[in-house]
């Protein structure tokens, strides 16, 4: 453990990793493999295509992918992908036959023995250390509560942790002699995501500061419980289906199930997401940059497969009317031209390049399944502060790769339908 470092530029949120080759991927839209790092060694796109050709990752197969959409998954990929290169060079006494799946179970096994406060991310009677404050989160919430709307919390982590981590980050913006506990109808701790919206769970009333609980049939307003279920929080607060708004950072453990499993709305928080768009605000020359790269790629890449064919029929006895005269010289300057496609790659994509993009013009596999999931995403809570709490968002109208043109097209078939502002003056009103 002590040769393991925590690199945060190393990995990042939405990538895929496989426990087969002990390798990182990331995947567009469709699953197809864009990139790829063999522990922490970024691969060459000959290395993917000869490793993955057209296959296509399906996140069901659990048991060999693993999807990153948390920063505890983050946390644990950096550490998983520098035991691959110690297992790598041998320096494990196993290391014959253990393979990267193995290994990867016995990292897992050996997270799990942790100590909670670890696991959770921190020392709870230290929360400076781990918390970003943020001085709006207590007016968004209490404008939404006072516009009529219920306010629940659903937690995974037990109560004295959430009592220590909640009072830190919020009583300090209460009004006084308030706490966090006031701007909340309904608080559950040890929900037990994802089964809170898979089972029938028994619910318990927290009645006392040290979290001595009892068993009760149902949840109130104004209650702590523990347990329970998504059932269970539409009847106390009888509300259900579209008519409420989950909140929550876990693709599937929060919005998945949420929408799938009860129809919630669902909204998605990416504090990724802020360094994402000043990211692609500053790098909008270097975006052009990239298409200018591209657009040079595509060039060496016609001509290296006009090479191609030309060595193809050279091979073939066909007579070529190229200056061509042996196989050798052919391929030689493919050589040439593969090793310059080779330098543009690199150029044109070093590491994961952003979040949101697989390539330089496709999504990634984290925005379409943000796209899936979530109703709405955002960096935080607090950003619902600049609209009323009365706001329907709707979304944008989507554009289809058949819709690029068309205002040209409609200006160029009905141009001679429509007339001219100038013909119009010159006609004047028509008399009648």
């Amino acid at each position: 453990m002590d040769c393991l470092k925590f690199d945060p530029d190393l990995v990042t949120r939405g990538l895929i990793m496989d426990k087969e080759h002990g390798n990182l991927i990331k995947v567009d839209r469709f699953g197809l493999v864009k990139r790829a790092m063999h522990g922490t060694r970024m691969l060459g796109w000959q290395d993917i295509r000869a490793l993955y050709g057209r296959e296509t990752v399906n996140l069901r197969n659990e048991g060999r992918w693993m999807f990153l959409n948390t920063l505890f998954s983050v946390s644990e990929a950096v550490m998983y992908m520098q035991l691959v290169d110690r297992l790598d060079q041998g320096a494990f006494s196993t290391a014959s036959t253990m393979t990267y799946k193995s290994l990867y179970t016995l990292w897992q096994k050996l997270c799990s023995t942790l100590p909670l406060r670890e696991a959770k991310g921190g020392d709870p009677e230290d929360p400076e250390k781990f918390i970003e404050l943020d001085g709006e989160m207590v007016q968004t919430l209490q404008d939404q509560r006072d516009s009529g709307k219920q306010l629940l919390l659903i937690t995974n982590s037990d109560y004295q942790y959430t009592d220590r981590m909640m009072s830190f980050a919020y009583n300090r913006f209460m009004p006084q002699g308030n706490t966090w506990r006031d701007l909340f109808d309904v608080v559950i701790v040890m929900a037990r995501k994802p089964d809170f919206f898979n089972y029938q769970m028994s619910l318990y009333e927290v009645v006392t500061e040290d979290g001595l609980m009892k068993p009760v049939l149902a949840a109130e307003r104004g209650g702590l419980f523990c347990g329970g279920s998504a059932r269970v929080v539409e009847k106390a607060i009888g509300v259900e289906g579209d008519d409420i708004l989950y909140v929550g950072d876990h693709i599937y453990t929060d919005a998945a199930l949420a929408k799938l499993n009860f129809r919630w709305r669902t909204a998605l928080i990416i504090r990724e997401l802020e360094e994402e768009v000043s990211a692609l605000v500053k790098g909008r020359p270097h975006r052009d940059k990239l298409k200018e790269l591209m657009e040079k790629k595509e060039l060496v890449g016609d001509l290296f497969n006009q090479l191609r064919l030309a060595r193809q029929r050279f091979v073939s006895g066909v007579r070529l009317t190229s200056t061509f005269e042996d196989e050798d010289r052919l391929n030689e300057t493919l050589a040439q031209l593969l090793m310059v496609m080779e330098v543009l790659d690199d150029k044109i994509g070093p590491m994961w390049g952003y979040l949101s993009r697989a390539g330089l013009n496709d999504k990634s596999q984290l925005i379409r399944q943000i796209e899936k999931y979530a109703d709405i995403y955002t960096s935080r809570v607090s950003n619902f502060q600049r609209y009323t709490p009365y706001m329907y968002f709707r979304s944008p109208s989507q554009s289809l790769a058949h819709d690029r043109g068309l205002t040209s097209y409609y200006q160029k078939k009905y141009a001679e339908l429509t007339p001219s502002e100038d013909s119009l003056v010159e006609q004047g009103p028509s008399s009648s």
